[in-house]
């Protein structure tokens, strides 16, 4: 097949077409992030780059055209969002001018599920079809809701495989610690664990905006963020290893309801190897939650993988829809 893939990135849709089984005969990437595009020609140099989707002038002959406009303008997350008529979301427009030159046989539109009512409407009115939601949380350890624009016929929801956080998790990993200093400032915070649809929240640092929640690795993580800020806002916080000691009752933080924490007993019941208490993700778990290989996004700053892999679809997700299709 010969594919056209709009806000590319790092060619997540060249992996669910390869895990769908679907050849590829040409791929073509629209994506002007560098970054991106270098992970994207590291993984498949075949790749051939058009660059930017405004004014691009669509291939003859496409089979399938893909892509994921960006979600800054719709996402609940952004105050005062502009929707469709924004800078970014409104990109949109330019999957539709190309949907309709290039005339392929199949197309696929992913986006935030969060988005306003209305601009779902207009989505759904412009490509005269329903979108279908699926959670990645279906396929993979992440809780992460996005609708699918699609002309496929007949797509059912994947069948829950019951990954969890635990489950992906380099438990040797050290690097990203928050040492248990930060725990001083707010100790008394994790008394208690509260389950919050798919996500277990054990407990926050500080104001408790979202950079700073804590989650337990029992349940899945949350969405990972491109652009988001704070101390854990791209990946989410999660308490990797439990206190151990003299608590009460012999339980561990994640056995039930956490221990109360006090500054006074941190260092002689609560103590733990390392301080190794609470992390943000690694890359190569963030990598896992995406369902991309370990080390897909290696070549780049830390930085720009979390970027990368914040704007990125789940591949498995996509894998499910492409197999739907009929070559």
């Amino acid at each position: 097949m010969k594919i056209l893939s709009l806000f590319d990135g790092i060619s997540c849709a060249r992996v669910s077409l390869e895990r769908a089984g679907i050849p590829v005969e040409l791929y073509y990437a629209s994506e002007v992030d560098k970054y991106a595009i270098q992970i994207a020609q590291k993984n498949y140099p075949a790749t051939i780059q058009l660059g930017n989707v405004v004014g691009l002038n669509p291939p003859p002959n496409i089979d399938l055209l893909i892509g994921g406009s960006p979600c800054q303008d719709l996402s609940i997350t952004k105050k005062n969002r502009q929707g469709l008529s924004g800078k970014r979301s409104g990109l949109f427009w330019e999957y539709v001018r190309i949907l309709k030159e290039a005339q392929p046989r199949y197309f696929i539109l992913e986006n935030v599920a969060s988005m306003p009512a209305e601009a779902k409407q207009t989505i759904t009115e412009t490509l005269g079809v329903e979108p279908i939601m699926i959670n990645a949380a279906l396929v993979s350890a992440q809780n992460r809701k996005r609708l699918f624009w699609t002309n496929i016929p007949n797509i059912t929801l994947p069948e829950d495989r019951g990954i969890l956080l635990k489950d992906i998790l380099n438990k040797s990993e050290k690097a990203y610690c928050i040492p248990s200093t930060y725990w001083k400032e707010n100790i008394k915070s994790l008394v208690k664990r509260k389950k919050n649809g798919l996500l277990i929240k054990v407990g926050h640092f500080n104001s408790g905006g979202q950079g700073d929640r804590v989650y337990s690795t029992d349940g899945k993580s949350t969405a990972l963020a491109a652009l988001a800020g704070g101390r854990g806002a791209k990946t989410g916080l999660y308490m990797i290893q439990t206190p151990r000691g003299n608590n009460k009752g012999g339980k561990k933080a994640l056995d039930g309801k956490t221990p109360t924490l006090s500054s006074s007993s941190w260092e002689h019941n609560n103590k733990l190897s390392d301080n190794e208490i609470v992390r943000k993700l690694t890359p190569i778990e963030c990598e896992r939650l995406q369902g991309l290989p370990d080390n897909y996004t290696e070549g780049i700053s830390n930085t720009q993988r979390y970027k990368c892999l914040g704007n990125a679809f789940n591949v498995d997700v996509v894998a499910h829809i492409l197999k739907f299709l009929t070559p």
